[in-house]
């Protein structure tokens, strides 16, 4: 199952996203494997990735252990940045669905500063477990209407995956990437680890600190559980 998902083992900057028509972008980190083992519409999102990003330190040393092969571990923030980049140099534009209008304002403000050639769109949903028919049509006419080159999805995992596999084939974008907590990191309405964490491989942990109501079964559950499964590979490997 490791390897149905076609991890991404390079630099950003190889990735080929100028001749698609449609490409997505999607992370992985050993909660959303482990998940996705039983949801099979996170599955299916997950492989149907043109792209599919270690964004987990347990994603890194998996690779190292199965496959003998030294990765990076590459966070939803760091394709935020690079194709915010990309699109500011080659004056594209980008909507952002997901957050609260406070939020996306603060995007909004910060794009105009540091990104003065990107177009800039964006639409807040309803905060619900589920969207019905009428949500999903209000998102996908905000979407095509703007028509964005980029497509910036933050509604959590496995909800914002599942959503842009269901409705990519309704909506108009280049390039479409679901990046959940970035658009706070970004709007600076949740602080991101410092680059202490980050270069240790533990950002995970200040974040389990301040958060662990949300994100104690990822930790507690899901971590011992893909350790487990990489081992358990690992010796069919032998």
């Amino acid at each position: 199952m490791f390897k149905e998902f076609n991890i991404y083992n390079d630099k950003l900057s190889n990735l080929n996203i100028v001749d698609k028509k449609k490409y997505i972008i999607n992370t992985i980190n050993p909660h959303s494997y482990i998940t996705s083992k039983s949801d099979d519409d996170f599955y299916s999102a997950l492989s149907n990735s043109n792209y599919l990003l270690p964004d987990g330190i347990g994603i890194v040393y998996a690779f190292k252990i199965l496959f003998n092969k030294t990765i990076k571990k590459i966070a939803g923030a760091d394709i935020h940045e690079y194709l915010l980049n990309y699109a500011n140099s080659n004056k594209l534009s980008i909507f952002y669905l997901g957050a609260s209008e406070q939020t996306l304002e603060k995007i909004r403000q910060k794009i105009e500063i540091e990104y003065p050639n990107i177009t800039f769109g964006c639409y807040s949903p309803p905060f619900k477990p589920d969207f019905n028919f009428e949500d999903n049509r209000v998102m996908c006419n905000k979407i095509n209407d703007f028509m964005p080159d980029i497509l910036f999805i933050g509604m959590t995992a496995p909800k914002q995956e599942k959503w842009l596999n269901k409705n990519k084939n309704n909506i108009n974008f280049n390039i479409a990437t679901c990046i959940g907590a970035v658009f706070d990191f970004y709007a600076g309405t949740v602080e991101r680890p410092s680059k202490f964490w980050i270069n240790m491989g533990l950002e995970w942990f200040p974040r389990f600190l301040k958060e662990p109501k949300r994100l104690w079964r990822r930790n507690i559950i899901s971590t011992p559980l893909f350790i487990i499964d990489i081992f358990k590979k690992k010796l069919t490997l032998k």
